[in-house]
């Protein structure tokens, strides 16, 4: 098994929570502000199925997909009085043509933006399009964050690998402001992560640099799984009364995943979550914890081989940093039966959370459970860039998770998931 070295902050819990529900009819009332386009407006056909699934998602059957919670997350903040500036590189109609809080009359080219005039909004909403200068652009919006403390900025990269042209921005300011200056922001990186066969440019947020700079409560820092925990989280970004930078690895195939949406009542009776508990498990037969992050949570949960795996449970660890000691142990203590936990990413093993979770939950964890690691092994690329080869390691990861036959403890002589 690998050791712990000791030394990790293990005990900075989350901020105070922060009221982030809103009323179920108050959302609903956004949610048809957002939809309303002047008479005669020509909505462009390919996305008249799309707007007209955000009418019907907060009834009984949910299906409230991340763009729309993000729009009503926004929009609530805007009646209560929190000015909002998104920028980013496609960020009006989103990389991935999921959010369209700008509208094009189909056949005038009328530009029409909902939630920049919502009847009762107490304060603005800046949106633009940034060029393709990462470097400049974050660094303008930390100077906003910076003069604008009452202001939730958001900066969002095309793709989440996009952000190491702008590293300079997040080493001498982002990050180290605090250590240096005292001196802190609301400001929220918006990167797209997540291993769907995509290029090496096109898979990565590169979660791990975020991770090994994040030291003495500096940064927040979050990979999510459902619409409800990415509302709840931008809220409470903007409310909470101690600033800090948020980073978020925002999704790619979630973005339209039917499992990855919420209803009505995630948003109006609920909070963010720092870490979620796999439903409706016999915690009684459970010998194998998976803690895992992000996207590959839907990749387990609906391998075929989960449907009857009682053995296993699926746990994720939504919020990275601050570390949430106290709710991973609760969640270890679930288990009476339990034999090990096991971290696994998709992302390779010098990648991703795997060095940051592992020497913390080594530490904390009862010297009685068996610790293990399911990945890839190192590389040094983040992705493979040919569908085949990525689906075929994928698949490794998955099977190996969640068979009880294959030991996953670690062994320090051999890197995990070579045979």
């Amino acid at each position: 098994m690998e050791q712990p070295t000791g030394g990790y902050e293990l005990d900075r819990s989350p901020s105070p929570e922060v009221k982030t529900a809103v009323p179920a009819d108050r959302l609903r009332t956004l949610n048809e502000d957002l939809l309303r386009v002047p008479e005669g407006f020509t909505i462009h056909p390919k996305l008249i199925k799309q707007l007209e699934r955000r009418r019907t998602s907060l009834g009984e059957e949910g299906g409230i997909d991340w763009a729309q919670a993000e729009s009503l997350a926004f929009a609530s903040l805007l009646g209560e009085g929190t000015p909002i500036r998104l920028t980013g590189q496609d960020s009006e109609r989103g990389t991935f043509s999921q959010r369209h809080l700008v509208l094009h009359d189909a056949r005038t080219g009328q530009r029409v933006s909902p939630i920049q005039s919502l009847p009762g909004a107490l304060a603005p909403m800046e949106l633009h399009n940034s060029p393709l200068s990462e470097v400049a652009c974050l660094g303008f919006e930390y100077g906003y964050s910076m003069e604008a403390p009452e202001t939730l900025v958001l900066w969002e990269a095309q793709f989440g690998d996009f952000v190491n042209s702008a590293q300079v921005i997040v080493d001498q300011f982002i990050i180290s402001a605090m250590s240096k200056w005292g001196q802190s922001t609301r400001l929220t990186l918006l990167l797209p992560h997540g291993y769907e066969g995509s290029g090496p440019e096109h898979s990565s947020g590169r979660l791990e640099r975020f991770l090994a700079l994040a030291a003495e409560g500096n940064i927040r820092v979050a990979n999510l799984t459902t619409p409800a925990q990415y509302f709840h989280l931008l809220r409470r970004q903007a409310r909470v009364a101690k600033q800090r930078p948020l980073v978020v690895m925002t999704p790619k195939s979630l973005l339209r995943l039917p499992q990855a949406t919420s209803r009505v009542e995630h948003l109006a009776e609920s909070r963010f979550f720092p870490v979620l508990s796999e439903p409706r498990i016999d915690e009684e037969k459970v010998t194998r914890l998976i803690l895992c992050s992000g996207k590959i949570y839907y990749d387990l949960k609906g391998h075929a081989t989960r449907e009857g795996n009682e053995g296993v449970a699926i746990s994720r660890v939504e919020l990275l940093y601050p570390f949430p000691q106290r709710q991973i142990m609760d969640e270890v203590a679930r288990y009476p039966n339990l034999r090990e936990v096991v971290w696994v990413q998709e992302e390779p093993r010098n990648m991703g959370a795997r060095a940051h979770m592992s020497p913390r939950l080594l530490q904390i964890l009862p010297s009685a459970l068996e610790f293990g690691y399911v990945g890839r092994p190192e590389r040094a690329s983040p992705g493979e860039g040919y569908p085949a080869a990525h689906t075929m390691e994928q698949t490794r990861i998955i099977r190996t998770a969640l068979d009880l036959n294959v030991p996953v403890s670690v062994n320090p002589a051999k890197q995990p998931g070579e045979r």
